[in-house]
């Protein structure tokens, strides 16, 4: 029997559909050109051959450092198949992030997209930090800086293929094993250093199994890749699952570009962290606020036919002969134009993870007929603990644990995982693996609870948790997600760990703000600052306060004047908050809250 490795599955697409399209990447000229599952695998081979030849040994690794396009993949792919492991790492890391991650995984090869990352390695080469490190490959088109013996264009680098038979890529690939580690993911790092997750080939392949089982996805189906590649969650919709089911993959242009190249690309399939969602929210909700008269009226009459007609789907049923004639006239009249300004016209299947999403949001979509389906997990357990499937799914929960997999809340409330997809451990970290893999089960470091039906609901972090001066324990992730409900507020963090009441760092929209501010007469520079803003900021803190026990109200707040990002070092690549430098960043702002404050 031929041996199950995504490598094997790739080869095995070749040879069934060696014609078809495999991937896409956008011309200058604006055209999608395909490239089929013959040159792929062809392209990954040869790129195997050029690894070995370059020295890389079997349980060896190599780095990826770029955007989402052809060689990442192909890189990816060609280091598992010559029995070694693959290690992506974030574009917007800095130079020592990125030589923290090639030292710890000690590569002897890093590819990069362009000079602007060729230099972040450069920068730690030449200060003696990187001494294991024999080879910088550029991805193509990517200039190749003059007199670095190291670097090595794309060209040159399939170009050292030639120098390895066929044979002893073969030999390699035949020895790969399902429980030995296969690729590292390195986590975001919210607290500190990124730690290296060891997930084996049998984990790869099990969840990609269990992923096309859920959704039932096919052949015919398409992805947009954008997110960052170094994150198990857009790996599994860019390589394992499409490797395993055989459809097409669309390569983003560029983080910037995502909009327009969905209107593009039309996909069938869409995984989004919650900020994605967030924003396209934030679009159409603004456009739906607008509608007046006949308009607005038909408006309701569509979200109400979308947000009954997806209870009913989700809850098991078929719609009766009524609602299917609402829905054709909702379809008609408002659905397909929602869904043709998003591209999503031909969209079967939508996701959101990596981060909790607002409840809100998603029946929002619901009345447009877009399904977003919450999937909850994490890196250790290659993406996916639990989700909510087509027929049992429950809004603001995260869906029934995943067929194969075992989930129980512990004592003290943490959500705990066994099953095939949870990792082997975190490579070079003995204590940190005792610490999480407990006799086979991941303590997952979140907090939750099942329903009587089996669906999972996340209540909280385990060390997120903030304990007031008064003792008690509050999770702010529900009162952040009603905070970020309103149109008005992009980002919330609370704070209140050892202090007397509950505060929170907001920052706005920009979108709404500046509506904001054209509707009330003032200027956009400073409105963060301005009565009318703060007054209208106010009413929904509490408003959202209503919805809570007085211990876990909002007391005091500041309004930011921008919102986070990455390059600002608030959010991780994946776009989660990195609480600890929020708070070390705006400990003025804080502290200012708390200033003179009684009970």
């Amino acid at each position: 029997m031929a041996a199950d490795t995504i490598p094997h599955r790739l080869f095995a697409q070749a040879r069934t559909r060696p014609g078809q399209p495999a991937y896409f990447t956008r011309a200058p000229s604006g055209t999608w050109t395909p490239t089929d599952w013959a040159t792929y695998a062809a392209q990954v081979r040869r790129a195997a051959r050029a690894l070995i030849t370059l020295g890389v040994p079997e349980r060896g690794s190599v780095c990826i450092l770029g955007f989402n396009r052809p060689e990442w993949v192909i890189i990816d792919v060609a280091t598992m198949a010559i029995r070694a492991a693959p290690a992506g790492i974030y574009t917007t890391s800095s130079p020592p992030e990125v030589q923290y991650i090639i030292h710890h995984a000690e590569s002897t090869v890093v590819v990069v997209e362009n000079l602007a990352q060729y230099k972040k390695v450069q920068a730690e080469r030449d200060k003696g930090n990187l001494p294991q490190l024999q080879w910088i490959v550029l991805m193509a088109g990517a200039e190749k800086p003059a007199g670095d013996a190291m670097a090595l264009s794309w060209e040159e680098f399939n170009a050292k293929a030639d120098a390895t038979p066929e044979s002893e890529l073969d030999r390699r690939t035949a020895a790969i094993g399902k429980h030995e580690h296969a690729t590292f993911i390195y986590t975001s790092g919210t607290t500190g250093p990124p730690k290296a997750v060891m997930l084996s080939m049998e984990n790869l392949t099990w969840t990609a199994d269990c992923a096309r089982g859920l959704v039932q996805v096919t052949p015919d189906d398409a992805s947009l890749s954008y997110l960052p590649l170094s994150h198990i969650a857009e790996q599994m919709f860019t390589l394992h699952v499409p490797i395993t089911v055989g459809f097409p993959v669309y390569f983003c242009e560029s983080i910037e570009r995502v909009v327009d190249n969905l209107k593009e690309v039309k996909p069938t399939v869409m995984f989004g962290v919650p900020r994605i969602w967030e924003k396209m929210y934030s679009g159409v909700a603004q456009k739906a606020a607008a509608a007046t008269g006949a308009k607005k009226a038909i408006m309701g009459f569509a979200r109400a036919t979308g947000t009954e007609w997806h209870a009913t789907l989700n809850a098991g049923r078929t719609p009766g002969a009524l609602l299917k004639v609402r829905y054709a006239i909702a379809n008609k009249l408002v659905f397909s134009k929602v869904k043709a300004a998003l591209g999503f016209d031909r969209i079967r299947v939508c996701v959101s993870g990596a981060a909790p999403i607002s409840k809100e949001i998603i029946e929002f979509f619901s009345g447009f007929d877009i399904m977003i389906r919450e999937v909850y997990g994490q890196s250790e357990d290659t993406g996916p603990t639990s989700f909510n499937v087509p027929g049992k799914s429950r809004i603001g929960s995260v869906g029934p644990a995943l067929p194969g997999v075992e989930v129980k809340i512990a004592a003290d409330e943490e959500i705990l995982v066994k099953g095939p997809n949870v990792f082997l451990g975190y490579y070079k970290d003995e204590a940190a693996t005792n610490e999480t893999l407990v006799d086979g089960w991941l303590h997952s470091g979140d907090l939750g609870k099942f329903d009587a039906d089996g669906h999972l609901w996340i209540t909280g972090r385990k060390k997120e948790i903030i304990i007031t001066a008064g003792g008690k324990n509050i999770a702010p992730k529900n009162i952040e997600g009603s905070l970020r409900n309103h149109e008005l507020i992009s980002q919330a963090v609370v704070i209140g760990d050892r202090r007397k009441f509950l505060s929170a760092v907001l920052t706005l929209s920009p979108e709404a703000a500046k509506t904001f501010a054209a509707a009330n007469g003032i200027p956009v520079a400073g409105i963060h600052l301005h009565p009318k803003l703060l007054a209208a900021v106010q009413k929904v803190v509490d408003d959202v306060n209503k919805e809570y026990a007085q211990v876990e109200w909002i007391r005091k707040f500041t309004v930011l004047e921008n919102d986070f990002t990455i390059d600002g070092g608030e959010f991780t690549p994946t776009l989660k908050i990195k609480r600890k430098v929020v708070a070390q960043k705006y400990a003025k702002e804080i502290e200012a809250m708390y200033e003179g404050a009684g009970e």
